[in-house]
């Protein structure tokens, strides 16, 4: 594993119909992770069926269709490779449940390509997914402004975009000029792998370019260590298997951990990965592990697992920032939605409005206010109605952001500032 390349998630985010299936078919065909005699057969199927430009949005939306029907084609198609890094892209692009799944998923995203129409410009989820990506986290975003086939590529067009994107990702707190922005058709592919003949005035790094300078995440090996339980086997022969992802600092066999909210507490008798036995598991490794003295019973998912002599901290009530994303109407004291912070789900009750935000500046627009509504960002009290384990953000990042759901969408997303801790023992 010695020469295997560093390895970055991407997430692909961008508003509907904006091409960010087509970007992904077109990255995995450049870098040769789909074959061309694949995206032929796509070509010929799309056009038989009058729908000529689809070919490689067609890509990925065979492979679901494959994975649907228990073909495990995609694992390997998912994955692509550039000069410098190894890519997994986190999540299909059209996925319904995006937002919740890069919260709470075994996929946290490293980077984001952000995909933006031309002919649109910027649109409802582009602010959405920007916002998301930001308060998760993701501190490295490139902006391809995509179907400039579509827009004649018009400098004057593109120019237009990316200023109302700069404007935008200012707003969040991204510097516009760290950021690629590229004009790009992923249909044609007009600068994703080679400079395109049609935007002669366009200087900048293609697509693959712009991947191979992002620069390696960290492992998070100096954090204290939390693994977020995915599930729980219990295996014949060996006991008591829980499984997830390590999110922070480094598991080793023999180590004493406890579990919390469950508080419980045993020994890690092994640890394995793709099958094999390890002596220890760091950051971004999914693991299963035998416990000893845990009954299958005794945790679950939403549990976290933590060293017996620091374990994961359980909130009796936290203060939060949060952004305001989407509500129909106003967030009131009172309001109990559902938040999902890593693999847990929890209600938690909104029980003071703490302070209102400017979003751009962070500064104090209101003292204790009455409400809430779409856009505003603003500092909270949460109770939640079960134990629940999350973090400071400024002490274990991972465990510290939260997505807040309510009817079927992400009403709010933000990040945990300071815990009153529920004494466990």
């Amino acid at each position: 594993m010695a020469t295997e390349k560093p390895h970055i998630n991407l997430a692909v985010i961008g508003h509907i119909d904006h091409g960010k299936s087509t970007t992904v078919g077109r990255l995995l065909f450049e870098t040769g992770a789909v074959p061309p005699h694949i995206i032929e057969n796509y070509r010929k199927e799309a056009e038989s069926k009058g729908k000529g430009s689809f070919e490689f949005a067609w890509v990925m939306d065979n492979l679901k269709e494959e994975r649907e029907r228990g073909i495990t084609i995609d694992i390997a198609h998912k994955r692509f490779d550039t000069d410098k890094f190894y890519f997994t892209i986190v999540d299909c692009p059209g996925h319904r449940d995006f937002v919740k799944n890069m919260i709470t998923g075994a996929s946290q995203a490293d980077a984001a390509l952000l995909v933006v129409a031309a002919p649109d410009g910027v649109m409802e989820q582009t602010k959405e997914h920007v916002f998301l990506a930001r308060t998760l986290g993701i501190t490295q975003l490139i902006i391809g402004i995509n179907k400039m086939d579509a827009a004649k590529y018009d400098q004057k067009r593109y120019n237009e975009v990316k200023e109302q994107l700069s404007q935008l990702i200012k707003m969040v707190g991204y510097n516009p000029a760290t950021v690629p922005f590229i004009p790009m058709s992923s249909f044609q592919g007009d600068n994703i792998s080679k400079k395109s003949e049609n935007t002669p005035w366009y200087t900048g790094p293609t697509v693959l370019d712009a991947l191979n300078l992002l620069t390696e995440p960290e492992k998070p090996t100096n954090l204290p260590f939390r693994l977020p339980i995915q599930d729980v086997y219990s295996i014949s022969g060996i006991g008591t298997v829980p499984v997830g992802r390590i999110e922070t600092g480094i598991m080793k066999k023999g180590m004493k951990v406890n579990f919390m909210p469950a508080n419980k507490e045993g020994e890690v008798k092994t640890i394995e990965m793709h099958h094999e036995e390890q002596a220890e598991a760091l950051p971004g490794d999914n693991v299963g592990f035998n416990v000893r003295g845990i009954g299958k019973g005794d945790i679950r998912r939403g549990d976290v697992c933590g060293p017996a002599d620091a374990p994961p901290t359980v909130a009796d009530e936290f203060t939060a920032q949060i952004v305001v994303l989407h509500h129909p109407s106003a967030l009131t004291v009172g309001y109990t939605p559902v938040f999902h912070c890593h693999t847990s789900q929890i209600a938690c009750t909104f029980v003071e409005l703490v302070k209102k935000l400017d979003p751009r500046t962070g500064q104090v627009k209101e003292e204790n206010p009455t409400f809430l509504k779409t856009g505003d960002a603003a500092i909270v009290k949460i109770k939640p109605t079960r134990p629940m384990v999350i973090e400071k953000v400024k002490e274990i990042p991972q465990l510290g952001r939260f997505a807040v759901r309510d009817m079927g969408s992400t009403i709010a997303a933000g990040m945990c500032m300071d815990i009153t801790p529920k004494q466990m023992r």
